[in-house]
């Protein structure tokens, strides 16, 4: 399939000329933007937004000096980044829902490791309430697991014959600062739900304002999955090589946890809700559940946690069919 190029580097629709050339001046963003889509997920009437995201170069991580860093956080490391596509909201129940339940048959007793059936294979039914009392609709997805997010990816491609998947840290960062340097936006309120704000619950997408990219609710509302695995030393690694680091990524192997999560959530205070801020898995999440082994579906404490797509212009090698290798069996 074609890829679809904005030819006159504007950078959205929503953006104006000036706008989008201050954009692509900061933090290093160069080159041409791609074009922004809707998405019909086929067999339904359920569409997504995708928008496009500019190649360039920033610094990931925190500084020293940053009020409530973390050490995983640094030392701050210069990255380049590739364009692509990143969705416009976080992955909705309406969305999901096309994938865990429309023909859902399954056992919420049994779950299949991912290489007894194909990509189009859907998750075993949740013990309890997956939406956890919040509602559906436009709220985004919660409690679905790193290998349910993974699978859904999957899903959807083979569906849409576009390959989607989750972002990589650098480029949910990249796409979350949007050419910012501060730690976080000055007017949190305006643009992010976090515990003093939401009511205790996730909200409707899109309902806070957008970051200069266009994106929404990219800090707070539901931290959301990145594709890679939690290394604390993951900086301190990434320093030793020559900057600007091309497209780096970690991908997992066969362990449950634990997994990175970006963004924060409603759940969080709003001096968590940092660009650099990571969150990492852990078993905790799925705590109340009484199975053994426990689902690698659904989460049953992880109400806080959601999905966001992305899709590369030029997708790099070790991205190009991304798989979870979790099973049942998987170590907890």
């Amino acid at each position: 399939m074609p890829l679809r190029w904005c030819r006159s580097c504007l950078l959205l629709a929503w953006v104006g000329a000036g706008a989008a050339s201050s954009l692509l001046a900061q933090a290093g963003q160069t080159g041409t933007v791609p074009a922004p889509y809707t998405e019909t997920i086929p067999g339904s009437d359920v569409t997504f937004e995708m928008v496009g995201i500019p190649g360039g170069t920033f610094r990931m991580g925190s500084p020293d000096s940053e009020a409530g860093r973390d050490a995983d956080e640094g030392p701050q490391v210069e990255v380049a980044v590739a364009p692509f596509w990143m969705g416009k909201h976080e992955v909705t129940w309406d969305e999901f829902d096309q994938f865990a339940f429309v023909g859902n048959k399954g056992v919420r007793a049994i779950d299949l490791p991912p290489d007894a059936a194909d990509a189009l294979t859907r998750p075993t039914l949740p013990y309890g309430d997956e939406a956890r009392g919040f509602g559906k609709g436009r709220r985004p997805a919660i409690d679905v697991t790193w290998h349910g997010a993974v699978a859904y990816c999957r899903w959807l491609s083979e569906k849409t014959g576009k390959i989607y998947r989750l972002p990589t840290e650098a480029e949910w960062e990249y796409a979350a600062r949007a050419g910012a340097t501060d730690a976080a936006p000055a007017d949190l309120d305006v643009v992010a739900w976090h515990r003093d704000n939401s009511d205790f619950k996730p909200q409707p997408v899109g309902t806070r304002a957008p970051n200069a990219f266009g994106l929404y609710d990219m800090l707070g509302n539901v931290a959301e999955w990145t594709v890679e695995a939690y290394h604390a030393d993951r900086y301190a690694t990434l320093a030793k090589a020559p900057a600007p680091v091309a497209r780096p990524v970690v991908l997992p192997g066969a362990e449950r946890y634990p997994h990175v999560t970006r963004g924060g959530s409603f759940e969080d205070r709003p001096a968590q809700l940092r660009y650099a801020n990571r969150f990492p898995s852990s078993e905790e999440w799925s705590l109340r559940d009484p199975q053994q082994p426990k689902s690698i579906w659904w989460h049953t404490d992880a109400w806080y946690v959601g999905l966001r797509l992305v899709r590369a212009v030029d997708e790099q090698p070790e991205l190009r069919d991304v798989q979870s290798r979790i099973t049942r069996e998987s170590r907890e």
